[in-house]
């Protein structure tokens, strides 16, 4: 078998196990609406700080110059928290159109992501970029970061401490891109994100409002190539997105 025909046969077994059972042709609430345009998204994109600061709010362009921002901000040797001395290689920023509708927000790099400073790039990055064109979309359509942009050691959990620290650059990353839509991979970023100890399996299935987006959140890639069997449940996450993202696109 052709190296393109067997990544096309597991892409069809990967959307057979999450119960999809056809693709739409209609390409309406994929491709970006012509009223969405840089000068009604972009021209009052600021520097959001944290609040209690008396840093002023700095306007920029567009969103790329504004994640540059957030990303210039941050540095190449951050140590704002103690795991710039635990064995990161680098910053794990983000990726993908800073004018996306669609944003995916992650826990942490792993050691994959770690090296090349990329996120979602290991085997759980390519899960993601599979859930991604389960919905007809492209990772490069989408903005795809994570809370916190260092690896912690061993892969383990997120400290509280280390969340507080670097939280504010996402929610820069979200007030640049200004998402439509957000899909909360997994219990730390759902958590972060909505201020709640409830565990992803009580905080998914529902639609939240956050940050002048809507909010889906589903389980983390990592978890479901542990188990499969919660895929099914994944894709009804991503059926509320896509939902969500063809409803807005309806009204352009």
């Amino acid at each position: 078998m052709s190296e393109t025909r067997q990544q096309l046969a597991e892409h069809l077994r990967f959307f057979g196990e999450l119960g999809v059972t056809g693709v739409s042709s209609d390409s309406r609430w994929s491709q970006r609406p012509a009223a969405a345009t840089e000068e009604n998204r972009t021209s009052d994109i600021g520097d959001r700080v944290p609040d209690g600061s008396e840093a002023p709010l700095r306007v920029f362009a567009n969103a790329t110059e504004a994640l540059a921002a957030t990303r210039a901000e941050i540095g190449d040797a951050c140590d704002r928290c103690k795991l710039h001395a635990q064995g990161r290689t680098q910053i794990v920023f983000g990726v993908g159109n800073p004018d996306a509708d669609l944003m995916f927000v992650g826990e942490a790099p792993g050691a994959d992501e770690d090296a090349q400073g990329i996120p979602f790039v290991g085997r759980a990055g390519q899960l993601l970029t599979k859930m991604i064109q389960a919905i007809n979309l492209e990772r490069d359509q989408v903005y795809i970061a994570n809370v916190i942009k260092c690896r912690p050691p061993g892969n383990r959990n997120p400290e509280p401490d280390e969340i507080a620290t670097c939280e504010p650059f996402l929610f820069q990353q979200i007030d640049a891109v200004r998402p439509r839509v957000i899909v909360a991979l997994g219990s730390f970023a759902a958590k972060t994100l909505l201020r709640s100890d409830e565990t992803i399996s009580r905080l998914r299935g529902r639609i939240y409002d956050f940050r002048g987006a809507k909010l889906v959140p589903t389980f983390h890639p990592s978890f479901l190539l542990r188990s499969p069997d919660r895929k099914r449940d994944a894709w009804e996450d991503l059926k509320r997105a896509r939902a969500l993202l063809r409803a807005d696109s309806d009204k352009q």
